[in-house]
C-alpha cells in the first residue's frame, strides 16, 4: 500500500535554516533586500556580511516572523500574496528560496515582484528539481510518490518545476534569467554527467538556483 501524505506540521529547525548553500551563488552588492519566506531570519547574518543595506522579510509562519524581527529591519507576517501590497519602496535584491513551489499561482507572484524591483534589480530563486532520480525510484520501485514533511517531496508543495519550466515562468513575468546554478554533484553523478555530456544533469540535480534580472 502506498504511504499516506504526512502531516504538514514542520519541525522548528525548518524555519531557522540559513540558506548559505544558495546564497553563495549571489554576488554583492545586494542593496535593499526582500527575503520572501524568510523563516526565522536565518539569512540575516550572511546578507549583512554581503553588504545588504536593509533587509525586509515576508513570512507566513507567525512565530518565525516574530523571531525574524529580531534580526531583520522589517518583517511582514502573512502570505506573500497578501503582503506584497503592504511593502514600501523598491528592492535591489529579492530572494525566493524554496517558496514558489508552495504557492497556488507562483507566476502571478513573480510578476508582482517585478513591479517592486528597482532598476537592474535581481531575483534569486531556488526550487526543487521535479525530475530528480529519487522521484523516479519511488514511483517505479516503491509505487509511491514518496511524500515527506520536508525536502524534495514536501507534502506542502503545490507546484513542480523543471529548470526549463522555472526559467520560462520568470521570463514571462518580466525577468531575464542570467544564470542557473546547482550544488556540486556526487562523484558518481559527475561521472554520469560527463559520460552523457550533460544530458543526465536534469535527473541528477536535486535543486536549481536561478538568478534573474529585471528587464
Amino acid at each position: 500500500m502506498a504511504s499516506a501524505i504526512p502531516s504538514t506540521e514542520k519541525d522548528p529547525e525548518y524555519y531557522g535554516l540559513a540558506r548559505l548553500d544558495v546564497l553563495r551563488f549571489l554576488e554583492p552588492p545586494l542593496g535593499r533586500v526582500l527575503d520572501v519566506g524568510c523563516g526565522a531570519g536565518g539569512n540575516a547574518k550572511a546578507l549583512r556580511q554581503r553588504g545588504a543595506t536593509e533587509i525586509v522579510g515576508i513570512e507566513i509562519h507567525e512565530p518565525s516572523a516574530e523571531k525574524a524581527r529580531e534580526v531583520f529591519d522589517t518583517v511582514l507576517a502573512g502570505a506573500v500574496e497578501d503582503q506584497l501590497d503592504n511593502l514600501t519602496g523598491t528592492f535591489d535584491t529579492i530572494l525566493n528560496y524554496d517558496v514558489l513551489e508552495h504557492l497556488a499561482d507562483p507566476h502571478s507572484v513573480v510578476k508582482r515582484l517585478r513591479t517592486i524591483a528597482a532598476p537592474n534589480a535581481r531575483l534569486h530563486v531556488s526550487l526543487p528539481n521535479a525530475p530528480h532520480w529519487s522521484l523516479m525510484r519511488d514511483l517505479v520501485v516503491r509505487g509511491s510518490f514518496g511524500y515527506t514533511k520536508s525536502g524534495h517531496r514536501d507534502s506542502t508543495h503545490l507546484q513542480w518545476f523543471t529548470v526549463a519550466d522555472a526559467s520560462r515562468m520568470l521570463e514571462d513575468a518580466g525577468w531575464h534569467v542570467e544564470r542557473v546554478d546547482h550544488q556540486e554533484l556526487h562523484q558518481v553523478s559527475k561521472l554520469a554527467e560527463s559520460i552523457t555530456r550533460g544530458l543526465t544533469a536534469e535527473f541528477l540535480v536535486y535543486q536549481w538556483a536561478l538568478l534573474a534580472r529585471a528587464v
